[in-house]
């Protein structure tokens, strides 16, 4: 069925022609945005081997603090996504325009003010999570080095969202991959011990380095435009009201992710009482975060598919085409559940050999390829999970993604995560347990949620 959306590179494009033309370059950016994290975990792994497990729980809290990047930076991007697939489906390129242009504008001034919050929490949250002498002075360095990257971080992570809303996905990813290069060379080389032999330090320097270049090549990206999307010269005063429209879409997303974050902080506790408990003064939390990284591939499709899922909902309730959007975005579920799915079953089958690709450390060795198989059962309610929140947030249903999200994570994932990890000793084997079953909590909610069709009548 060929689209009744008005501008933009989707305009007249079947649902299953437009859902690849978004999601392909989508699935290759984040490919190479999680291999920036495995590149930093896979440096952190060869260091000597007195550093190992304090600067691979550095960085995996280091992580978990850019999960809180994102998280900030994505309240912002979702706002401008959402307002640039509702103006382009309805035929609207000015006002797409200027919101990409508001939306760039913004990111600075809020990237500086990420920046500024994570210097001065890095002192508490080292404390909140217990690390080691070792490990808080290796956490200090590489969080110090990359908060000053921030605003160029933030430019580039709402730019490539904004851009994704009109569906232009292609560039921003092309930027993925000079950033990707940029961050291995940078962090391999000062890292490196007969080269620059910074260490930690190095790895930091290597991802401040990519963020800027991936800044500068968003900024010519959005200078040069897309199909008919261009950056205005200046801002009329009938768009005065954009910030508050941004608001208004960002500022819920932006409580919903604080809400998983603040939740997972909890988690990270449960987990070093869980080693302490056991007599490891370090190494379970970096345990927890290899997991995790390995994990993050499978969401590839789900996040690549799910932003098509939400830039099509949104540009299709522009085009006043409500059954198109609901048809769209189960087309993307469907997708999702057979990508995902096959990765749960690599992830039940050779968590081992994954496990080696990181680390060679016998505690990482036991206990990841646990976690992979537990993670593999559960791929997909949450892939389920996955696309209707990104189809909800794409037309800006926001307020109902914070509260399944707040209500799920506070009322099942929290408790349930304590009681088997720590109550019942079940381990972190038992934390897993918990976490995957809340998301399938999480998915029959947003199911719920999307069949109401109530967010068909979200403004934004």
């Amino acid at each position: 069925m060929k689209s009744g959306i008005r501008s933009g590179k989707l305009a007249g494009l079947s649902t299953f022609g437009a859902i690849r033309v978004v999601a392909l370059p989508v699935l290759l950016q984040q490919f190479l945005q999680a291999m920036v994290g495995m590149v930093d975990k896979m440096l952190a792994g060869r260091l000597p081997e007195n550093q190992v497990l304090a600067a691979l729980d550095a960085i995996g809290i280091g992580s978990f603090v850019g999960w809180f990047i994102g998280i900030a930076m994505a309240a912002l991007g979702v706002g401008g996504s959402a307002i640039i697939a509702r103006s382009m489906g309805a035929g609207r390129a000015d006002e797409a325009g200027v919101a990409l242009r508001r939306s760039m504008e913004f990111s600075l001034i809020w990237g500086a003010v990420v920046g500024s919050i994570l210097w001065l929490g890095a002192d508490p949250i080292s404390r909140l999570m217990e690390l080691s002498p070792s490990a808080h002075t290796f956490y200090r360095q590489y969080i110090g080095i990359v908060a000053l990257s921030m605003p160029a971080a933030g430019l580039f992570m709402v730019t490539s969202m904004s851009l994704q809303g009109a569906g232009e996905t292609l560039r921003p990813a092309m930027a993925a991959i000079v950033l990707n290069i940029v961050n291995a060379v940078v962090s391999a080389g000062l890292a490196h011990p007969e080269w620059g032999d910074l260490g930690v330090a190095g790895i930091a320097w290597g991802t401040a380095a990519a963020h800027y270049c991936g800044a500068i090549l968003m900024i010519i990206i959005a200078l040069r435009g897309t199909t008919d999307l261009r950056l205005p010269r200046r801002i009329g005063d009938e768009h005065r009201g954009m910030l508050r429209r941004f608001v208004k879409i960002g500022l819920p997303s932006f409580a919903e992710g604080i809400s998983m974050w603040s939740v997972n902080i909890f988690i990270l506790q449960f987990i070093a009482t869980i080693g302490h408990r056991r007599g490891l003064e370090e190494g379970l939390q970096g345990v927890h975060i290899v997991a995790v990284q390995w994990e993050a591939f499978s969401f590839l499709p789900g996040f690549a598919i799910g932003t098509a899922a939400g830039t099509l909902a949104g540009q299709y309730l522009g085009a006043n085409d409500p059954r198109q959007a609901r048809r769209a975005v189960w087309l993307c579920v469907l997708i999702t559940a057979a990508a995902m799915g096959a990765f749960g079953i690599l992830f039940m089958t050779i968590g081992l050999p994954l496990t080696k690709l990181v680390s060679d450390n016998p505690l990482h060795l036991e206990e990841v390829p646990r976690l992979l198989f537990i993670a593999g059962v559960f791929q997909i309610p949450f892939a389920i999970t996955m696309v209707l929140r990104q189809a909800l947030r794409g037309v800006g249903d926001t307020r109902w993604c914070l509260f399944i999200t707040t209500g799920s994570s506070y009322l099942v994932r929290l408790p349930l995560a304590w009681w088997l990890g720590v109550k019942l000793e079940m381990g972190i084997a038992g934390v897993w347990w918990a976490l995957m079953g809340e998301l399938t909590l999480r998915a029959v909610l947003f199911a719920l949620r999307f069949r109401s069709r109530a967010w068909e009548s979200t403004k934004v």
